[in-house]
């Protein structure tokens, strides 16, 4: 298994899905890092789902900020590999905290190569779309942009999901 893995595509593409099935395959355990918090009905929805898809094989953190550091705290030779669903959501909470996103992203990406542990990201592909109406999601939108390309560049292999197939887009063997 790749130490780091970014897994993208769109709104129930299969994201989650694939993820957890990498997570899972190179010990049959794996920790669950959760970025989303419950602040209404409909998101409570979403995380108990996804919680009822796991089994006791999963150990859950959930970390809405500290990204950097739940990875640093669940890191070791022998240890099992995290899943981080997703960073889209890590993105929002840290513009709507006031964090600096772009240097959390940044030393994200860097620390990536000082991993022993693999990790499995998933985020989501925003700029597929249209141009959003209002200026805070076009914000998003090009932050979203700029941490999923940062992330990629830095993770060893990288997956597209569409519609419930995934498609490996690297590494690969494009001339530039």
């Amino acid at each position: 298994m790749e130490k780091s893995i970014l897994i993208t595509g769109g709104a129930r593409s299969g994201k989650s899905a694939l993820a957890e099935r990498l997570a899972l395959r190179a010990t049959g355990r794996a920790v669950y890092i959760a970025t989303a918090e419950a602040q209404d009905d409909e998101m409570s929805e979403r995380i108990a789902a996804h919680r009822a898809r796991r089994g006791a094989e999963w150990t859950t953190l959930q970390v809405p900020l500290d990204l950097l550091g739940a990875l640093r705290e669940s890191d070791n030779e022998a240890g099992d590999p995290r899943l981080v669903d997703c960073l889209t959501l890590w993105l929002s909470n840290l513009m709507l905290s006031g964090a600096d996103w772009r240097a959390a992203g940044q030393d994200l990406a860097d620390a990536l190569a000082a991993q022993r542990a693999p990790v499995v990201f998933v985020t989501n592909e925003v700029g597929a779309g249209i141009v959003p109406e209002n200026r805070l999601a076009r914000e998003f939108r090009d932050a979203a942009g700029w941490l999923n390309q940062t992330v990629a560049e830095a993770a060893e292999a990288v997956w597209l999901c569409v519609a419930g197939y995934p498609v490996k887009v690297k590494p690969n063997d494009h001339p530039f």
